[in-house]
């Protein structure tokens, strides 16, 4: 475990003094705010946050641990993730590191390999890097190609069950569109899917007939009381832009649900008309947005001894400025469809900022890995820091903006309930009996 810059106090009751806040993610109390930052004294007591108070006035009698001007923010939300397909990329690599070559090394290993012994090492490596990090509520889409949901389903159930006092689970089960069509198929998935308290997805794509397919799984949804959260346009194909058409279906078959899209990156390919029209209808409905801006910069616009020639992310500021609620998060991890990745959203953050440009101001910039997934993922609670919620909180050295993008954090605290938390990462040799198949 590397050096901690602070040691909390072993106290049922306690101040953390002279902490700074982005003041986005503070409910219930104001201060001066510079650069979106506010500073504060938190008072802990059994587990929660009893009091927010204005810096250097927390209770003399107390015992204090001081931040020194570090910032304190609430865990953290990761809301599009894959946790059943995690940590098998040493066994089966995606030489080339293209979306085709992901999709087949993918669909091999699946047929190999993915029992639920295999995927349950995978997902708990990749649920023990998030707890460690501080994440607190993860979405995770899985694999739904028959015969898997009826594996990855009831496994995901006994992890939801392990790791409810840790990390709160969600499911998406990622099916393939084409197989709508068939009743048979489509029925099986969507009943699993109601049984284990899960969401419907997919991947689309322009397929025949996609409107009459898009009513069906609407009304599917709508039919079983399940939301929807799918992958669109995760291509550089600016003929390919299903988004509108989910937004029209949406509209159409009056679905009150919720609905989430992930990537959305032949929007930025689109002429401003074009954008702006399908913005407004995304706007419109209600569809949130979450970009996945490290694994869609490393597959799209990939050709061989070519340099990319744009960022393969989507039209985040404007789908912000429109009203959409947008986040980001992690996708896939050291898999075919990313070599890399650990799981961390402050990884994900500094990376997102960087690349969509969430700086210049930064004021708000910290909602896109706390409060708006969070809320997006129906769970407004988590991923804000207020009086009377629990004391779930990352505590950073960092100050001030500048120094919190400019080191990877890795001496950060973790605190759940008011105590720290062992931060230690699990040992990637733990994989080596899984991988040496």
């Amino acid at each position: 475990m590397p050096a901690e810059f602070m040691t909390l106090p072993d106290a049922g009751r306690f101040a953390l003094v002279n902490a700074t806040l982005p003041a986005v993610l503070v409910k219930g109390f104001a201060a001066p705010a510079k650069e979106g930052l506010i500073a504060a004294d938190l008072i802990i007591s059994d587990g929660k946050i009893e009091r927010i108070l204005p810096a250097a006035t927390a209770p003399a009698d107390l015992m204090k641990a001081d931040m020194r001007g570090g910032m304190a923010w609430p865990c953290f939300v990761d809301m599009h993730t894959h946790l059943d397909k995690g940590h098998f990329w040493d066994r089966r690599p995606n030489p080339d590191g293209t979306f085709d070559g992901a999709l087949m090394n993918v669909r091999e290993d699946r047929i190999a390999n993915w029992s639920a012994e295999d995927i349950r090492v995978r997902f708990e490596f990749s649920l023990k890097s998030a707890y460690a990090h501080g994440t607190k509520l993860i979405r995770t889409h899985l694999d739904s190609i028959p015969p898997q949901p009826d594996i990855s389903f009831p496994l995901f159930a006994e992890l939801r069950e392990e790791w409810k006092d840790r990390i709160a689970l969600q499911a998406v089960a990622l099916l393939p569109l084409e197989c709508v069509p068939d009743e048979a198929v489509f029925n099986g998935i969507v009943a699993t899917t109601k049984r284990y308290g899960g969401l419907l997805g997919g991947a689309t794509r322009i397929l025949p007939d996609f409107e009459k397919i898009l009513d069906t799984l609407f009304r599917a949804a709508s039919d079983n009381g399940l939301d929807i959260d799918l992958h669109v346009d995760e291509t550089e194909d600016k003929q390919v832009l299903t988004l509108e058409a989910i937004a029209d279906a949406k509209l159409r078959n009056r679905f009150e649900g919720s609905v989430t899209v992930g990537h959305c990156c032949s929007l930025a390919r689109q002429d401003d008309d074009t954008a702006k029209r399908v913005i407004g209808k995304v706007a419109e409905t209600g569809i949130s947005v979450v970009s996945l801006p490290m694994c869609n910069m490393y597959l799209q616009d990939r050709h061989a001894n070519r340099t990319p020639r744009w960022r393969g992310v989507t039209l985040f500021h404007e789908l912000t400025a429109a009203g959409v609620r947008t986040a980001v998060s992690s996708d896939n991890t050291r898999d075919p469809f990313y070599a890399y990745g650990d799981m961390d959203p402050v990884e994900v953050f500094r990376e997102a900022v960087r690349i969509l440009h969430l700086d210049h101001p930064l004021d708000t910039s910290a909602r896109v890995v706390t409060s708006t997934p969070a809320e997006i993922l129906g769970r407004p609670d988590i991923g804000v820091i207020a009086e009377g919620g629990p004391a779930d909180l990352v505590l950073f050295s960092a100050r001030r903006w500048s120094e919190f993008l400019s080191r990877p954090q890795a001496d950060r605290i973790v605190m759940r309930n008011g105590m720290g938390i062992d931060r230690r990462l699990p040992d990637y040799r733990d994989l080596d009996p899984l991988l040496e198949k």
